[in-house]
């Protein structure tokens, strides 16, 4: 399938020729009568959504996504067109129609529930912080103490390291420091604007295997997230056939290929079980 990258006016009028999510019942539906699906990724994620030049994103979310859409279409050809879905605008891209579906690190959070219904989860991943390499100072997350730790905007993973319990894990008084996104916050770290990024493994692990040697893990997980598929809220029908396809995705042993093909060489133990569905409701 061969998606086409849009952007800025460019969207708006495929979204108007095509149909926005808003002007079907379900995205199934859409799918399997139009033949067309607008999938956010993220774009600047190495290993996970990336956009370098012209072309579609690439990635393992993106190989995920067009697992995903084939098994739903049901042997239909369909068009991907391609949404760069950042973390702050995801739910917004979803409620107002610009998107059908998101795969972008989405985790499933208490706080995101009443706004979105997410299918899956599709890998269950470790949340772990990365350091510049030569920063012997900090080998645990307790040493982030007083240390600047990145807050990417419209991510929650920062909570889990400085706020109490139950919504931290750890009450750890880190100084925030602000960033657009994750590549803001590895290009920060990078110049020593800041010490520590904390979010998925698989995340940094990507960023660490751009540029090797730059970065390390710590290897000191606070938590274990639940990536899912967001699906407009209210969109069980969707939500449904997603979890059909990501089950069929690890009984076939697609996700472990996929998994191996984008993070193989990280050293990272990868996730190895089709995660449980959060259900559709």
């Amino acid at each position: 399938m061969r998606g086409l990258v849009l952007a800025g006016a460019g969207v708006a009028v495929l979204a108007a020729a095509c149909g926005s999510a808003g002007s079907y019942t379900t995205v199934v539906g859409k799918i399997r009568n139009t033949g067309h699906v607008v999938v956010g990724t993220k774009w600047d994620q190495p290993s996970l959504g990336l956009l370098v030049g012209p072309g579609d994103p690439q990635g393992f979310d993106v190989d995920v996504a067009r697992y995903v859409v084939d098994h739903l279409a049901q042997g239909r050809h369909v068009d991907i067109t391609w949404r760069e879905s950042p973390s702050s605008a995801r739910e917004a891209l979803l409620q107002n129609g610009s998107v059908d579906l998101i795969f972008a690190s989405y985790s499933i959070t208490e706080a995101r529930l009443p706004k979105v219904t997410f299918g899956g989860p599709y890998v269950l991943v470790r949340q772990d912080t990365m350091v510049r390499a030569g920063d012997t100072g900090i080998k645990k997350v307790a040493d982030l103490r007083g240390r600047r730790l990145c807050l990417a905007e419209g991510s929650n993973s920062y909570r889990r390291i400085v706020d109490p319990p139950p919504d931290g894990k750890l009450s750890q008084p880190a100084v925030l420091v602000d960033a657009a996104n994750y590549s803001d916050c590895v290009r920060k770290l990078s110049d020593g604007e800041l010490d520590a990024v904390s979010t998925e493994n698989l995340l940094l692990a990507g960023f660490a295997q751009q540029d090797p040697g730059r970065f390390r893990l710590l290897n000191d997980p606070v938590s274990e997230e639940k990536w899912g598929v967001g699906i407009k809220k209210g969109d069980t029908a969707t939500c449904e056939a997603v979890n059909q396809a990501i089950a069929a995705m690890w009984h076939d042993g697609t996700a472990t290929r996929l998994l191996h093909k984008w993070f193989g060489k990280t050293g990272l133990r990868l996730p190895s079980r089709l995660p449980k569905p959060e259900g559709c409701t």
